[in-house]
Formats: structure tokens, C-alpha cells, sequence
């Protein structure tokens, strides 16, 4: 059967049926109005099926217009259609229907089939979204516009890390419920000026990392109407200060605002005046030079960034509202509050660090700050400059034009009190400064300090007492210094009960109170490494003020110490008698003697060794079951010890030592037991790795070095394990050995008998023929 469309005159077309065989069909089916339906349209059934089926059945059909506006239709591919008992209708593609007598399907029982197919070609197809309740996340999916077929409820969008290069008037309209919307790495140009006016509940955008400075007089124009946003984020986008004001105009009801990383230079008094509810703002890693009046207008705001900019002070600093300011990482020489105010600063959290300051800062006459953090800087003190200055030194300094009606500012250069109030401190991070001492008194006027971080100063001594420190200090590191004595009192260091933690590694210590530690009754981790002091034994000057030698027996508090690098040469049995220590660090004595008992009272309690680089060549690990950490390399070992078979160790570092192999039942052995393994630095066999094939297969075990173990192969050249072949150690299969030899055998067998019978023609020539005559001549009878 086979159909074709033929036109019955103007306006009127029919598609007609007709036999494969050839005959005429013997019904037409007629589009346009038919004589006995006057005022109806009897529309083709049949066609109305195809056309919205077109797509999703295979049947392609065209529609043109008539000049009468009557639709011509044409199809290439047919279909047939029945009906099923219940008179529902059925297609089937590939043939044409058999309508049998002239007959109209009714239209209206088809409508609802029209009405589903319909809806199915006025959607795209489904989005790659996932929707979660309220919120759609669309991330990563390289959208370039945003999705039309989400739930209209939603109240949450993301939209980030796509290909949206412009927001149309109408892509947010679809809903109003929108609540936050995120369209962030986007490579975003412009939104339309009524991009947001469809979705006027939007309380968050972030529109992080585009290209915004194309377009943001347009972004400007559409934000207008979103009066209830609280949280913009235009972070990223390369917008200068003129830019940013002008996208900042009218949000007056925005709470966190964030600017970092752009291209603001400078700020002044307009470009805010507009955020009258502003909390937060964020305008870190910009180049901003000067920010004069800046935030005057922002009496709610409570957290300022200001890192990674190139601001050279900040001088006049009055926003006694402001709880944590972070200007780390300028080039910030003087911090400078306003002396005139007597209200007391909200801040809390002051952080200075990586900048250029060379006097402590100038705080608040009256203030709160907890956290203070100074480290990277040039800070030093200079009273002891007072009575050495000479007359011709310039004593003090004064700032003029710092705008409005603000006096000038002097300051005098040696006056190590003029710091503010400083009795609220907890953290003072000093690192990495120019510390010589402290003024008289400067610390004890922090009496709720606890952590104190003096990491690479130029400290020379030390006064462990109450007098010189707080006592509520539990965390104390003056780390890397130059320290040459500590100096502590019985009667004054023991009041310090609060210091669990003190740092002294990386000085010069070569005299301390040997029993010094045991006066600080709540210690619980020392770390005395690389420094000139030993272990003192039972009965060693003990009674004297100072030793090159400490006591670490009867510390009930301690469980952690570190005295690595301290030319300790023996270890006797009882030097830890008393102490429950978790963690030992002996590392980096060469030449320590360590004997099997020296360790014996730990081995209920230790659960971190470390013996790198003392010479171990073999220990006896067995008692100490509590181990999980142990650390041996940089050592002489040239087995590995059996004894760390019978522990449960989670962490072993067995580099740099002279290990040549590890035997197979030692590598199944680690591979089920251990989590981390260090093994690189060893002389391993390249002819012995199967236990390389262990430790890489296992699941459980992280070797992380593995890739770059080496080995020394037959030529004594170094290899990586990795990517060595087995096969350049000649051991083969057994057969292929043997056929070797074979092939050797028959060689020497073959270059024998050349010899011998080049040297019967050379020096015997009559004996060859002889024997050949004798053999092989015969009478020959006749």
C-alpha cells in the first residue's frame, strides 16, 4: 500500500490510499470543509496525528500554505493505524491504514492524544540538572543559557562553571521563587537591564569570576529592582572603582558584599555611601593603594578584608564598630588608631601579618582584641635607643594632611609603651619578627594571654618565671632564636601551671635549671631540640642553678619529647623512669648508644619512636605492642629487623639505610599491617624485587615513594624499580637455561674436533690416509 497527496482544487488537497498492486484507492481522505458539514472544519485525522509525530516516529512532513491559508501537507514515510478492542487508536509505522468503508474519525477522541504530543515538542528535551528539593544544581554541564524546564517553585540555582555568555530579559522569569542565584565562571559578559525582573525575591547573587566589565552598566540597571538582596558576590570580574560604584548604587538593603580580585586602586567616601546594612565586605587581593573615607559611611559593618593589597599604613583608624579586620600582606608600615576616641573598639580579631611594620601597632586607647597576629613584619623595640640616641638622631615622627579636621600626629620613636590597650589578648603571633626583649612589664599587661608564637626572633634569654610571663599561658614557642640560657625559680615557675606546651628547639641552650621541667607541673609536650643540652643522669649536678643537662625522670604530665639533634651519645636504662611518654624523638644523634633496656620502662606507653640517623644497624622492637609510628631511616640496617613483624604499626620510614632486599614473608607482612611505608634510599636489588610486587599490589598500604625507589641492577648502575624489566637479570624459565647449555656443549664439542683434525693434516698427514685405506679398501674379486 502507498499514499500520495493530490489537490482537489483551489484550497483543497486529499490523501489518497492506494493498492501496491496498482488499483485506485477506494478512499479519499479530504482536508478542508466537506459539503454536508456547513460552518465545520473536518479536519484530516490522519494528518493530524503525523505532523506532531514527526519527530519522534521517523515520519517526516512538511507544511505549506495555501493562498487561501489551506495546509497542504506531504509525507514521505506512511504509517497505518487500527484500533485495539477497547477503539483506542494505534499506529503502526511502515504501512498505510486500512479505512476500510468512507468513514471521518471524530476529532475530539483523539484530542488528548494531540494535547501530550503537543506538550512533548513545546519542551526541550530534559536538562542534565539535579534537582533536590528547592534547589537545582546545573554546575559544569556547559550550559549557554539558563534552563527552561526546571520546577517553577526552586528557590535555589546554580549555575556555575558553564558557557552562559549573556542572562536574556526572560531567563529568570520562569521563577519567581528564585531565592539565590549562582552563576559563577560562567564566562558572563552582560545580564539585560530586566535579566532580574522576573525573579524580584532574590536574596543572594553571585556572579563570581566572569568578565562583568563588559557589561556592568547593563548588570547595574537590573539589579535595581532587587531590594531584598542581601549577598552579592562580583568577586573576579576585573571591575575598577568606577565600575563598582556604579553597580553598588541603591542596594541598600546589601549585607555581604564581596569585590576580591579586581582591579580597585582607590576608594573614597562615594562608592560605599549607598550600603547603609553592609556586615561584610571582601576586598582582598585588589591593588589598592588608598581607601580616604572610605567606609565612614558603613556604620554596620562588622568585618572588613583588606589582604594582599598594596596599602603603605593605615593611620586615623576610628571604625569602633568593626569586630575582625584582616589587612595581612600590604606593605603597611604604621597602624595608627585615632587617639582622640575614648569609646572602646569592638575589635576582636587584628591581623597585620606579612607587612612592613617596624613598631608594634598603635592600638585603641580602649579595646577588645583577642587575636592579634603580627608575624612576617620588621617589629622590634627600641627604648633601649633612648639613652644612646645621638643628638643629631631624629627622636619622633609627625603626620600631616591626614584630611578633615584631625590634628597632626607625633609620635615618638623610643616610648615602647605607647601600644594601647592590650589586656584582652589571648593570641599574640609574633613570628617571624625583629624581636630583641620585651619592655619591663609589656606581657604582664596581657593577663588573659595563652598563646604566645615568637618563632625566629632575635630573643638571647629567657625568664621561665610569673613574673615575666603570664600565667595563664598554656602555649609558649620562642622556637629558632637565640637563646643561650634559661633562667627559671622554683618558687615563681611552678606557679606557671597553665603551660602545657613550650618550644625551645632551633637555639643556642646551652645552660638551663636542669631540673627545670620539673617545676612546670602541667607540661605535657618539650621540645628541646638542636640544642647544646643533654641527659642528665641520677645524681649529676642536680643541685646547681644551671647544667648542660636536663632531667626527664618523674614527669607524670609529660607524653611528649623531642631531642632530636642534641649530640645525645647514650641513653642509660632508667633516664625515663616515671615519665608515661607517647612520643619520643631521639632523630639526628649520630653515634647514639641505645641499648635494649635503655627504652624498657616506655614500652607500655610509647606509640611514636624516632631513631633516624643514630647509627641503628638492629633493635629489638618486640616490647613495645603500643607502637604506632617509628621512624628508622637515615640508618646503617642492612635487614629488616624481624621484631617489627609482631607490631601493628600504621606509619614506618625505612629510607636511607642499606636494605638490599625484603624478604617476601617481611613484604606480606607490611602490606597487611601498615598504612604509610617510606622505603626509597635503600641499596635494593634490582634481581630481588618481589617484594616490590607486594607492597604495590596491596590495597591497604600507601607506599609514597613507591615510584621512586631505585635499585642497582647486574651492571651496578642505578635503576627505577618501576620501570625495570626482570628480564635483564638472565633468569629466565628452566627449559630456555637449558637449551643454553645445550648449545654451549655442542660448541666446544664442534670446536674440538676442527682442532684435532686440523692437527692430523698439519703435523701427522700420512696417518690419515692409511686409516682410510685400511678402512675402505677392499680386494675387489673377479
Amino acid at each position: 500500500m502507498s499514499s500520495a497527496w493530490f489537490s482537489d482544487g483551489p484550497g483543497r488537497s486529499a490523501l489518497v490510499a492506494k493498492p501496491s498492486d496498482g488499483r485506485q484507492p477506494n478512499l479519499p481522505l479530504r482536508s478542508g470543509r466537506e459539503p454536508n458539514q456547513r460552518g465545520k472544519s473536518a479536519q484530516d485525522p490522519a494528518a493530524e496525528l503525523y505532523a506532531p509525530a514527526a519527530r519522534d516516529g521517523g515520519i517526516k512532513a512538511s507544511l505549506s500554505v495555501s493562498p487561501q491559508h489551506e495546509p497542504k501537507r506531504s509525507l514521505q514515510k506512511t504509517a497505518a493505524m487500527s484500533r485495539t478492542p477497547s477503539g483506542m487508536a494505534q499506529l503502526e509505522y511502515g504501512k498505510m491504514p486500512d479505512l476500510g468503508a468512507p468513514r471521518t474519525l471524530p476529532f475530539f477522541a483523539l484530542l488528548p492524544v494531540l494535547l501530550a504530543l503537543s506538550q512533548g515538542l513545546s519542551h526541550p528535551p530534559n536538562s542534565p540538572c539535579r534537582v533536590t528539593q528547592n534547589t537545582a544544581r546545573c554546575d559544569g554541564f556547559r550550559l549557554t543559557s539558563v534552563p527552561s524546564d526546571l520546577p517553577h517553585q526552586i528557590e535555589e540555582l546554580f549555575l556555575n562553571q558553564n558557557l552562559v555568555l549573556k542572562l536574556q530579559y526572560d531567563s529568570l522569569s520562569r521563577y519567581p521563587s528564585l531565592r539565590l542565584f549562582s552563576c559563577a565562571n560562567s564566562h558572563l559578559r552582560a545580564v539585560e537591564e530586566d535579566g532580574f525582573s522576573g525573579s524580584l525575591l532574590i536574596e543572594s547573587l553571585s556572579l563570581a569570576n566572569n568578565e562583568l566589565h563588559h557589561g556592568y552598566v547593563q548588570l547595574a540597571h537590573s539589579m535595581r529592582c532587587l531590594t531584598r538582596l542581601r549577598t552579592l558576590d562580583l568577586s573576579g570580574n576585573g571591575l575598577r572603582e568606577d565600575m563598582a560604584s556604579d553597580l553598588l548604587q541603591n542596594l541598600s538593603s546589601l549585607e555581604f558584599l564581596n569585590l576580591s580580585n579586581n582591579n580597585l586602586l582607590r576608594l573614597d567616601e562615594a562608592i560605599f555611601r549607598d550600603l547603609h546594612q553592609l556586615k561584610e565586605l571582601n576586598l582582598e587581593r585588589n591593588l589598592l593603594f588608598e581607601i580616604d573615607g572610605a567606609f565612614d559611611h558603613l556604620k554596620r559593618l562588622q568585618r572588613l578584608n583588606l589582604a594582599y593589597n598594596s596599602l603603605p599604613c593605615l593611620v586615623k583608624f576610628e571604625m569602633t564598630q568593626l569586630v575582625v579586620l584582616n589587612a595581612s600582606h600590604n606593605i603597611i608600615e604604621w597602624f595608627i588608631t585615632n587617639l582622640d576616641l575614648t569609646e572602646t573598639f569592638q575589635l576582636e580579631t587584628l591581623d597585620l601579618s606579612d607587612n612592613q611594620l617596624l613598631y608594634f601597632p598603635f592600638l585603641p586607647q580602649k579595646s577588645r582584641i583577642k587575636t592579634l597576629l603580627l608575624s612576617n613584619n620588621q617589629i622590634s623595640f627600641y627604648g633601649h635607643l633612648a639613652e644612646h640616641t645621638s643628638p643629631n638622631w631624629t627622636t619622633s615622627v609627625e603626620y600631616y594632611n591626614l584630611g578633615g579636621n584631625l590634628s597632626n600626629i607625633t609620635v615618638d620613636l623610643w616610648n615602647d609603651s605607647f601600644h594601647g590597650d592590650i589586656s584582652s589578648v589571648e593570641l599574640l603571633d609574633l613570628r617571624v619578627n625583629q624581636v630583641r626583649y620585651f619592655p619591663q612589664g609589656f606581657l604582664q599587661k596581657m593577663p588573659h594571654l595563652n598563646r604566645l608564637w615568637l618563632t625566629r626572633n632575635c630573643l638571647e634569654s629567657l625568664n621561665l618565671t610569673a613574673e615575666d610571663l603570664p600565667v595563664t599561658l598554656y602555649q609558649l614557642d620562642v622556637s629558632n632564636n637565640r637563646l643561650t640560657e634559661v633562667r627559671a625559680q622554683l618558687s615563681s615557675t611552678s606557679k606557671l601551671n597553665n603551660l602545657t606546651h613550650l618550644n625551645l628547639s632551633l637555639n643556642d641552650i646551652q645552660q638551663l635549671p636542669p631540673d627545670m621541667f620539673t617545676m612546670l607541673p602541667s607540661v605535657s609536650s618539650v621540645d628541646l631540640s638542636y640544642n647544646r643540652v643533654g641527659l642528665c643522669l641520677p645524681g649529676d649536678t642536680t643541685s646547681l642553678d644551671s647544667s648542660a643537662c636536663a632531667v626527664w625522670r618523674n614527669l607524670s604530665s609529660l607524653k611528649q619529647l623531642h631531642i632530636a639533634g642534641c649530640n645525645i651519645m647514650n641513653v642509660p636504662p632508667i633516664i625515663f623512669k616515671g615519665t608515661p611518654l607517647t612520643h619520643l624523638e631521639l632523630s639526628n644523634n649520630p653515634g647514639l648508644l641505645i641499648d635494649q633496656d635503655s627504652l624498657l620502662g616506655l614500652s607500655g606507653t610509647l606509640q611514636h619512636l624516632g631513631l633516624s640517623n643514630t647509627g641503628l644497624q638492629n633493635f629489638d622492637f618486640s616490647p613495645y605492642k603500643n607502637l604506632k609510628s617509628l621512624n628508622i631511616s637515615k640508618n646503617s640496617m642492612l635487614e629488616l629487623p624481624r621484631s617489627l613483624m609482631t607490631l601493628n604499626l600504621k606509619l614506618l620510614d625505612l629510607r636511607d639505610n642499606m636494605l638490599s632486599t625484603i624478604q617476601s614473608e617481611q613484604a606480606f607482612v607490611l602490606a597487611d599491617r601498615v598504612q604509610i611505608l617510606y622505603v626509597n634510599g635503600n641499596a635494593f636489588n634490582c634481581c630481588q624485587l618481589q617484594w616490590y610486587r607486594t607492597l604495590e599490589a596491596s590495597r591497604t598500604l600507601s607506599v609514597v615513594d613507591l615510584s621512586e625507589v631505585t635499585c642497582t641492577d647486574l651492571h651496578y648502575q642505578r635503576q627505577r624499580a618501576v620501570l625495570f624489566n626482570s628480564f635483564l637479570c638472565g633468569r629466565r624459565n628452566t627449559e630456555e637455561s637449558f637449551f643454553w647449555y645445550i648449545l654451549l656443549f655442542l660448541s666446544v664439542s664442534v670446536s674440538l674436533v676442527g682442532i684435532g683434525v686440523i692437527y692430523f693434516l698439519t703435523f701427522r698427514p700420512k696417518v690419515l690416509p692409511r686409516a682410510i685405506k685400511k678402512r675402505c679398501w677392499r680386494p675387489t674379486p673377479y
